[in-house]
Parts: structure tokens; sequence; C-alpha cells
């Protein structure tokens, strides 16, 4: 597979987001399922493994990573996130996104000992990019980023990222520290914020795309969700709006057809096609649909049909609103 740059960091131009190997957000699967899931992904081109310590319970998507590569460290790159594990007795700093609360601390004096337990769970010696899942909406972002500079100075961290921040918070960060990569949500119905992308552009900041697949939805396969699903918390893929936005998304679903490619491989195609730094980490359980994913890489779209995309995008106006809201401030 080809490779793309997140600033000096080179990885496949598709990765893997691990998060649906954990119960509960994709409904239930078990750790065999999810190993094979995780080999056929490396296998297939997709090395560019992405977790966090907050998936799944008691951190078990870092812990499964950890089991499942293995012998095989060197034929991954790492990315794991942190902040929701917050230590016992330590304040929990709360904000809202479209689906609820949330909580996280990422005081400076913690972090050491987020990236050590993660550490530990993935069986490594270091991670390769690593990230605050969500700005913290009391610590200043230069204090979390500065904490892990000095994992980068130690050895135990080589590169530094950010995860759902806002432009500002960008600019502020990579004062502090060079910046490899931001997270943010985009694909065909999500698009980041243009002053996000432009604050990337100017520091050679690369894009780690989440969620490229609509969380599933442009796949063209959801047509229900499972009752342990955690993904009936999303207003766009739950009840009558799930079935309407079916419906819109049916133009864009017959292009995939003519051009003889899945919905799947199309929206991530597009992705690729929009920015020379996005990389998209789609997740998925199944050798087929992660053999499809990682195929996208090698898929030449004309101008003609980026076109014939963006007019049928034009109309696919989804119903629900956005997965994720990101908190629009922080600290000063």
């Amino acid at each position: 597979m080809e490779t793309r740059r997140l600033g000096p960091l080179s990885v496949p131009a598709v990765g893997f987001g691990a998060m649906v190997l954990s119960p509960g957000f994709y409904g239930s699967i078990d750790d065999d399922q999810a190993t094979r899931a995780i080999m056929h992904a490396i296998d297939a081109g997709s090395s560019f493994l992405d977790t966090s310590d907050g998936y799944g319970k008691d951190a078990h998507n870092e812990r499964l990573i950890g089991a499942s590569v293995g012998g095989r460290r060197d034929d991954v790159v790492i990315s794991t996130k942190f902040g929701y594990r917050v230590p016992s007795g330590v304040e929990r700093h709360r904000f809202q996104v479209a689906y609820g609360t949330l909580a996280v601390n990422a005081e400076p004096q913690h972090i050491r000992g987020y990236a050590v337990a993660s550490l530990e769970r993935l069986r490594t010696d270091h991670i390769d990019l690593y990230s605050p899942h969500f700005p913290d909406p009391l610590v200043p972002i230069e204090d979390t980023v500065g904490a892990i500079g000095d994992l980068v100075t130690e050895g135990l961290v080589r590169h530094v990222g950010l995860s759902n921040v806002t432009a500002e918070q960008l600019e502020r960060a990579a004062a502090v520290h060079a910046i490899s990569a931001v997270q943010c949500e985009w694909s065909l119905w999500a698009a980041p914020c243009p002053a996000l992308l432009a604050v990337a552009q100017r520091h050679g900041i690369g894009i780690v795309a989440w969620s490229p697949l609509g969380g599933g939805f442009l796949t063209g396969d959801l047509i229900s969700l499972d009752a342990s699903d955690f993904r009936n918390n999303f207003p766009r893929l739950s009840g009558t709006n799930l079935a309407l936005n079916n419906d819109r998304f049916a133009p864009i679903k017959a292009l995939a057809g003519l051009l003889e490619l899945t919905p799947s491989q199309l929206a991530l195609a597009w992705l690729l096609h929009q920015h020379p730094a996005v990389v998209p980490i789609p997740g998925s359980r199944t050798a087929t649909h992660i053999t499809e994913n990682a195929a996208a890489a090698g898929i030449s779209l004309s101008s003609e049909t980026l076109e014939c995309i963006e007019h049928a995008r034009a109309r696919f106006r989804p119903e629900g609103g956005t997965i994720l809201a990101v908190p629009a401030t922080g600290p000063s």
C-alpha cells in the first residue's frame, strides 16, 4: 500500500480503527474474531492501528492489540489516545458532546502514568503516535502537549498527536511542540472545519480521519442496529433518521455500483482525494470488508467522477445532526 505522511511519520494511506473490536461499540464480538481482524488488517497493508485507553471495559482495546500484535511489533504503527482512565481520587473534567456527557483529565502530572499504563497493555516500549482523546476543558492545551513532549524526550513516545480539537487549540499546541497529526471526523457526510485544515497545512500536520465511513453508514449496508450497539446514541443512525438517510444516500450508492466499487471504497477513495495528508482509519470486523477498505488506497477517481460525487453530496443532507460536537473552547 502507498504511504502518506503524518508530519515526519510515514503510515499506510488507509489505516485501521480498532475501536469496533471491543464489545459494546458495534455489538457483541469475541477476542478470537477481533484478533483475526487485526491480523488481516496488517496483512492487507492497513498496519496503522488506532486505539485508545477509553475503548472497551478496562482498556480492552489496548490489551487486545498488545496480545494480538505479539512478534509483529515492527510491522505496525500504533496510535493510542489518553484521558479517559482518570486515576482514582482525581477529578474528572466533564463536557458535553452530541450524544451525552464525557469526562477526561489531561493535567500534566497524570500523563506519564497514562502512557506507562498504555505501554504495558500494548506490550511495547514505545507509542508511535500519542494524543489526548479530547482537549481537557479545564487544562490549557499547551500544558497537556508539553507533558507529551517530555515523553518524546524520554523515548516513550515517538510523535505527538491531537484529537477533536479546534483550529485555535491546534495553533496553540503547535507553538509548544511539533504536532504530527490531528484526528477529526471526516467523511462524505461530515467535513472538518476549514480553519483546522488550514492550521494543519501551515504546520505540516497530517490528518487522521476517524469515522470515515460515517459510523458504518457509508457501507450502504446499515439498515438497523442491535439494541446493544453504541451507535444507537447517534441521532442520524437511529429511528426514522436511519431510513431517511439511506434514501438520501441512494444516488451515491448507485454511483459506486456504476464504477464497480463498493460504497465503502467510493467513500474512502473520495476522502483520499481531498487532501494529500489525510489518512482514514475505517474499522471492520470481517476480512472481506478489511480487504475492500485497504484496496481503496489504490483507487484513482477522475475529475468527472469527483464532480459527480460532489453533485450527489450537495443533495445528501443527513438527518439527525453530527456524530460528535467538539467543545468549542478551552481554558485560555
